[in-house]
């Protein structure tokens, strides 16, 4: 037995071997340890932008699509629903949009970036409700001089065409626009401001 000659190349082979295989084992254990690290696709998709195709939605309808889980209120508005903006000023809270519930870019009395265009989370500012479009300007059980916009079904409280609450309702602030941008005339993507705003 001590005459065995020990054969040195067959050792260091499976040594390699070994030590390859072993080292394959470590990286196939570790791959999905540190993919568990990542934000799963659902979680990525809750907060990745929205982009809608606007071709559809004819004038005076509304679209709801969802981001982040929020609904999301695309309406097409007329120029009948756009004139009858500066007529509610006085019986607005905020008709200036003073309070920070929009980017700086839709901090205009359409409160969009193309009049036409309102694109709105929609969730009401009192207790999280969501509103009813009632876009029609024609009496409503809740008043009887509607000009079109928002009533929730809540508590009750009303808002214009571009989502800013009138007086003495339950809800404190306007409805909040969303970071948003136009990729061409027909498609808005949600969740990405305009190239060039802040």
């Amino acid at each position: 037995m001590a005459d065995e000659v020990v054969d040195h190349g067959r050792r260091r082979f499976l040594t390699v071997t070994t030590a390859a295989v072993g080292g394959i084992g470590v990286v196939a254990a570790a791959v999905p340890f540190v993919e568990s690290w990542q934000p799963s696709a659902r979680a990525r998709a809750a907060g990745a932008p929205v982009t809608q195709s606007l071709k559809k939605i004819e004038p005076g309808q509304q679209l709801i699509v969802a981001w982040r889980s929020l609904p999301i209120f695309i309406v097409n508005r007329t120029p009948q629903q756009l004139a009858t903006l500066p007529k509610l000023n006085p019986r607005l809270v905020d008709p200036n949009s003073d309070v920070g519930q929009q980017p700086a870019y839709a901090k205009n009395e359409t409160r969009s970036i193309k009049p036409q265009w309102l694109v709105m989370i929609g969730i009401c500012t009192h207790l999280g409700c969501v509103p009813d479009y009632k876009g029609k300007i024609e009496p409503e059980p809740f008043d009887p001089n509607w000009q079109g916009g928002f009533y929730c079904p809540c508590h009750h409280s009303h808002y214009d065409i571009a989502g800013r609450v009138y007086k003495n309702m339950p809800a404190p602030k306007n409805m909040e626009i969303p970071a948003y941008h136009f990729i061409d005339d027909t498609t808005v993507q949600i969740g990405v401001d305009p190239k060039g705003a802040a």
